[in-house]
């Protein structure tokens, strides 16, 4: 395969992945009448699949440090496999269910000025926290694609600078997806 195949193909996976949840987010697709029974349990697997994607690149971290390349690269794969594994679920979930607003009590889809009041300042913290996870979270996909090319292809120097950009970013993206679904739980309503 050449760069050239590489490269489109990164571009294009990554642009159909961020018009999916773009449109996802519109929420002008049509939902099912009924939300499947399942649906309430994809918000804490997605954390549980965040949260288990953070403790393996650590441990990746670790184990290249160590000069374990073998080690390194099974674990990768797995947080790869578990970071594709999320965003089918957080697809699925996004597309299954109407939007959950940060502060809405009632589940009413409006956040109130008094339910506003009543979660004060952390409904800022919150967004502060979820719009840099969201943009990072778009940026980092094609960075990880390739970063695992030319890992794969023993590329040790364009990998190294492609996973000095990528790890930090991948590394904050899994952490404040596990906060923002703290945050936002309490407030799923289905």
């Amino acid at each position: 395969m050449t760069d050239k195949f590489i490269f489109r193909f990164v571009a294009s996976v990554s642009v159909f992945v961020f018009l999916v949840v773009f449109i996802l987010s519109l929420k002008i697709l049509p939902r099912p009448a009924v939300v499947p029974s399942f649906t309430i349990f994809l918000p804490k697997l997605n954390a549980i699949l965040n949260g288990t994607c953070t403790i393996l690149l650590l441990t990746s971290l670790y184990f290249i440090k160590q000069g374990n390349i073998a080690a390194h690269k099974r674990i990768n794969i797995t947080a790869f496999i578990l970071s594709s594994l999320f965003l089918v679920s957080y697809i699925l979930f996004h597309y299954l269910t109407p939007e959950t607003r940060y502060g809405d009590v009632n589940g009413d889809g409006i956040v109130s000025a008094s339910e506003k009041a009543a979660v004060g300042g952390l409904r800022t913290v919150y967004f502060c926290i979820l719009i840099p996870h969201i943009i990072l979270a778009a940026i980092v996909l094609p960075l990880i694609l390739l970063s695992f090319y030319r890992g794969l292809q023993m590329q040790v120097d364009k990998h190294k600078k492609l996973v000095r950009w990528s790890f930090p970013i991948w590394l904050y993206v899994t952490v404040t997806g596990v906060i923002v679904y703290f945050m936002i739980a309490p407030y799923y309503h289905f």
